[in-house]
């Protein structure tokens, strides 16, 4: 039997808190104090588990809780399951729930909560859940109000991947069992179990979390409240941080040409870690519901138009690497065996040419996440427009971007998705057919279906060994590098700029979204 603190586990955790006391003597996290924290653009909403975009994750990780976290290696630590077990066919697993933990409105939080969510609130609406829970979950059961146990159809390795925050928050049943989910009012107040709740939200301005005073984990959080401060110009968060009026620069929060001169400031400290578990892939999604879009010899012909290297060093500040497919060089099972794309105008209008454009204007929807995105559009309108494409480019703000991106209301779409430690968590649910479904911009939004592609995708989600996993996943990546569903653009880096008297701020796999639990200030 596998357990959530085998014996050797237990005895590595014991030195380790052995260790850690031993800082903690030489360095006492101090009680106390605020945080004035940057995130960019203003979230949609912060209900994570109806919205998974970057900035509601940063700030809502904080106020959700899930059964696991997530080291920056990706092993499972405690978070609401206290321990697990998974039993020796590998198709049981059972969480065993932490004691005395309350919802911020003082209800108790059980096991009725755990099978809620993951059997019925997360399966209706998360896009990442959906697909894994429909596939490869027998049945979800409460055993009694601490425990939980999940039975697979079948052994489903990444299993034990999927209870990061994001992709799995806890959500209370006493208040959103038997409602429309989208329309419940508590969409705008949200209640979790994390160790800080919402007392204000004043829209354009500051998200004001404080403290859980009832938190379950005895003496944490350390700080008293969090001002998540809402600034839409870049030069004005840049200069807020050097006046001192924000102490932490969330990533992609700054212009990527301040990060060099801001990390040089006194007291800042400056990190690319706190994304492992993310891997972000930057790409473009060509809707191939929409006329020439569903020519693979046009998407080809895009694909070689894009100056990449410009767009990774000159927009970028050379904070990332060019991908070559679905899948990071960051994540499992990645393989650089597929069809490359270099930036060939020549052969751009060739394909072009031969995929039978007839100068229709294609319309690009701008991700509204700061001027970096911005400027990253109009570069690649140029690359385009050199080729002979006409493009024109639309922007709105992020609720505006949300709701075409969900719906399908565009031809080409940008967008960063995340990885999540293994292709059947964050890669597949792009490409797969079953996941083709209105009302999340996480989903295959873009239309793509191939059969093959699916069986692959499944195959290699349940295949015994990662040998098996591997095979599978290449011949997936050569396909889908021939057939362009969407345009790889970087794999990126996102440095977090804080002032170095903030402790303890990224200690997990997701960083910040979930680092306030720790974090004090000296």
């Amino acid at each position: 039997m596998v357990r959530g603190m085998t014996g050797l586990r237990l005895s590595l955790a014991l030195a380790a808190s052995v260790l850690a006391l031993g800082v903690a003597q030489a360095q006492e996290p101090k009680k106390g104090g605020t945080v004035h924290v940057v995130v960019q653009p203003e979230p949609p909403m912060l209900m994570q588990g109806l919205n998974q975009n970057g900035p509601t994750n940063m700030v809502a990780g904080n106020i959700y809780e899930s059964l696991l976290r997530y080291n920056e290696k990706l092993e499972p630590q405690p978070s609401l399951a206290k321990s697990w077990e998974i039993s020796p066919d590998a198709k049981t697993y059972t969480f065993k729930l932490q004691e005395g933990v309350k919802w911020h409105d003082g209800k108790p939080f059980t096991a009725d909560d755990v099978v809620f969510t993951l059997d019925k609130f997360l399966r209706d609406v998360h896009p990442r859940w959906r697909p894994i829970v429909n596939a490869q979950v027998e049945k979800i059961e409460k055993v009694d109000d601490l425990t939980v146990k999940i039975t697979l159809k079948q052994p489903f390795g990444p299993m034990i991947m999927t209870q990061e925050v994001a992709s799995a928050p806890m959500i209370p049943k006493h208040i959103y069992d038997g409602t429309d989910y989208r329309a419940n009012p508590a969409n705008n107040t949200p209640i979790g179990t994390g160790p800080f709740k919402l007392k204000e939200w004043k829209k354009g301005s500051y998200i004001h979390l404080v403290k859980n005073e009832d938190y379950w984990l005895k003496g944490k959080p350390n700080l008293d409240e969090i001002y998540w401060q809402i600034i839409p110009d870049a030069a004005a968060r840049a200069v807020a941080y050097e006046t001192g009026k924000v102490d932490v620069l969330t990533g992609g929060s700054v212009d990527v040409y301040d990060v060099a001169r801001l990390a040089k400031l006194p007291n800042t400290c400056m990190t690319t870690k706190g994304w492992e578990m993310f891997a972000p892939h930057a790409w473009l999604t060509p809707n191939v519901r929409n006329g020439i879009l569903g020519n693979k010899q046009f998407r080809q012909g895009l694909m070689y138009a894009i100056d990449r290297e410009f767009g990774k060093d000159v927009v970028w500040g050379g904070l990332g690497k060019l991908p070559t497919g679905p899948i990071s060089s960051k994540t499992k099972f990645y393989s650089g065996d597929v069809p490359k794309y270099t930036y060939d105008p020549a052969k751009a209008k060739e394909l072009i040419k031969a995929s039978g454009y007839k100068g229709e204007t294609i319309k690009l929807l701008n991700l509204p996440y700061g001027e970096t995105w911005s400027r990253w559009s109009e570069a690649i309108k140029q690359n385009l427009e050199d080729v002979g494409v006409k493009v024109q480019i639309e922007n709105t703000d992020v609720p505006g971007w949300t709701q075409r991106a969900s719906n399908w209301d565009f031809d080409l779409n940008f967008n960063f998705l995340y990885q999540l430690g293994d292709p059947a968590m964050g890669v597949a649910r792009s490409y797969i057919s079953s996941n083709i479904a209105k009302g999340n911009p996480f989903a295959n939004v873009g239309g793509y279906s191939n059969p093959e592609v699916d069986k692959l995708f499944a195959d290699a989600a349940i295949a015994p060994t990662d040998r098996e996993r591997q095979e599978l996943y290449t011949k997936v990546q050569k396909i889908l590098a021939d057939e362009l569903p969407v345009l790889w653009l970087l794999e990126m880096d996102f440095p977090t700029i804080y002032r170095c008297n903030v402790k303890n701020l990224v200690t997990t796999g997701v960083g910040v979204n979930d680092g306030f639990r720790d974090a004090w200030k000296e």
